[in-house]
C-alpha cells in the first residue's frame, strides 16, 4: 500500500479563507469552549488529547486568536459518567460562559451530551465518541462529529477482510453502544462484499471487565477462520495476552478496530500481536513526504517532549475545527456557529476534511495497516491513510438512518 502525502495545512489559512474579517491583534474577553472528558478514567487517551488541544491553542492564539479574541478551553472531568457529563454541560453553558461544547471519548457519554445539546440547542462537537448513533439515529442539528465513525472504520477493515479466503468469522466487542455498532457495521459491509461469509461466534464482555480466559476459550471452540476484535484499553491487553498464550491467533488473521493506536499498542510492549490488520496511528513512520502529518508530530514532540498518540491528533484537530467554525461564523452566537459547521472545510495534519451537511459527520479518515514488532515494541507497517469520504453511506441511505429535522 502506498502512503499518501498531504499538503501542510495551517489554521491560519482556514481563518483567512473564511467569510468573516480576521483581526490579528487580540482584544476583549476570551472565546470560551466547554470541554468535557474522562481525564481520570481514561487518562491514556484524554491527557494526550488535552495536550493536542493546548498545542493548537498556542498556534491559534499566537496567530491572533479568532475574531481578534483569544480562544480558551475550559476542561472539566465527567468521570466517565453520562449524568455527570450532562450536569457539567449545563454549568459550562449557563454559568461559565462557554459558547459551545466539545469532548468525550466513551460513546455512551457522548450520546448523553449530544441529547442535551439537541434539546437545549447548544452546539456540540463530538471529537472522539465513535458510535454511529451520534450522527445518525440519534443525530440532531446541533451535534457534529470529528473522528471517523464506527461504521467508517469497520468498513475499512471489512474491505481488507473481503480480499482474503476467510469465510468463518468470530467477533468480540465490549457490550455497549460503540461495540454493538462496530460489530453490526463489520457484518453489514463484509456480507455485502462477500456474501458467503458466516459469523460463527459473538462474545460481548462488559467494558473494562473482560474475563479474557473465558472469552478466548469460547472463540477457540467456534473454530473461526478469522477474528474481528473491538476490545481496547485494558480489555485489549488481557485479550491479547490470553489469546497468545492459548494459541487463539495461530493461523488466523485478526482484524482490530483501534488496536493499532499507540494508546493501546504501546502498553503491550513486546507482547504486541503481529500480523493483525488494524486501524491506528503510525506517527513514528512519517517522513518529510508526509507533509503536515510530520509537521504536527515534530511540533507536538518539541512542545511536550513526548511522542503523540491518536488522542493528540484528535484534540489538535478538534481545536482547529472549532476555530475555523467560529471564524467562518463571524460570531459567537449559537445559530451562527451551528450554520458555520455545516459544510465546513478544515485543513488538518491528515489533509482537508469537511463536515458534511447531510449528517454533520466529518470526512476525517483513518490509518490502516498491519501490526509488527520493532525493537521490542508494537508498530503498524504497510499502512495507508484511507479517506473517510470513501467509506460513508450515500445521502439516500443516511436519510433513512437519520431522524427528520
Amino acid at each position: 500500500m502506498q502512503r499518501k502525502t498531504f499538503l501542510k495545512g495551517l489554521i491560519g489559512a482556514a481563518l483567512l479563507a473564511s467569510t468573516a474579517p480576521v483581526a490579528f491583534a487580540q482584544s476583549g474577553e476570551p472565546i470560551k469552549i466547554g470541554e468535557i472528558n474522562h481525564y481520570k478514567r481514561m487518562a491514556a487517551f484524554a491527557e494526550p488529547y488535552k495536550k493536542g488541544i493546548e498545542l493548537a491553542l498556542e498556534e491559534i492564539n499566537g496567530d491572533g486568536g479568532v475574531l481578534g479574541r483569544p480562544l480558551e478551553f475550559i476542561f472539566r472531568d465527567d468521570q466517565g459518567d453520562p449524568g455527570e457529563a450532562i450536569k457539567i454541560a449545563e454549568e459550562l453553558m449557563t454559568r461559565d460562559g462557554a459558547v459551545m461544547l466539545t469532548g468525550s471519548i466513551l460513546s455512551n457519554v457522548g450520546l448523553a451530551i449530544a441529547s442535551v445539546a439537541g434539546e437545549k440547542k447548544w452546539v456540540y462537537l463530538a471529537a472522539e465518541p465513535l458510535a454511529d448513533a451520534v450522527t445518525w439515529s440519534a443525530g440532531n442539528p446541533y451535534t457534529f462529529r470529528l473522528r471517523a465513525s464506527t461504521y467508517m472504520q469497520a468498513a475499512m477493515l471489512a474491505e481488507a477482510a473481503a480480499k482474503t479466503d476467510a469465510v468463518k468469522y468470530a467477533t468480540i466487542a465490549p457490550n455497549y453502544a460503540y461495540g454493538k455498532d462496530a460489530v453490526a457495521a463489520f457484518k453489514e459491509v463484509l456480507t455485502k462484499l462477500k456474501p458467503d461469509v458466516e459469523f460463527v461466534a459473538e462474545q460481548w464482555p462488559a467494558l473494562f471487565k473482560i474475563d479474557s480466559g473465558a472469552e478466548v476459550q469460547a472463540l477457540e471452540r467456534a473454530k473461526p477462520d478469522a477474528i474481528y476484535n473491538v476490545t481496547f484499553g485494558t480489555d485489549l491487553a488481557k485479550f491479547v495476552r490470553d489469546g497468545t498464550t492459548r494459541g487463539l491467533f495461530d493461523g488466523r488473521t485478526v482484524y482490530g478496530l483501534l488496536s493499532g493506536e499507540p494508546e493501546y499498542l504501546e502498553p503491550l510492549a513486546d507482547e504486541a500481536p503481529e500480523g493483525w490488520v488494524v486501524t491506528g496511528y503510525p506517527w513514528y513512520d512519517f517522513t518529510e513526504d508526509d507533509g503536515a502529518n510530520k509537521a504536527f508530530v515534530d511540533a507536538y514532540q518539541a512542545k511536550w517532549n513526548e511522542t503523540p498518540k491518536i488522542g493528540s491528533l484528535v484534540g489538535y484537530m478538534a481545536a482547529e475545527s472549532i476555530a475555523a467554525a467560529i471564524a467562518k461564523a463571524g460570531s459567537t452566537e449559537t445559530e451562527a456557529i451551528r450554520a458555520a459547521f455545516e459544510g465546513l472545510p478544515v485543513e488538518t495534519p491528515v489533509g482537508s476534511i469537511t463536515y458534511r451537511e447531510i449528517d454533520n459527520q466529518a470526512t476525517m479518515g483513518a490509518f490502516v495497516g498491519t501490526t509488527a514488532l520493532k525493537d521490542g515494541a508494537g508498530v503498524m507497517v504497510d499502512w495507508s491513510y484511507l479517506d473517510g469520504a470513501d467509506y460513508l453511506p450515500s445521502d439516500e441511505e443516511v436519510k433513512k438512518l437519520r431522524p427528520s429535522e
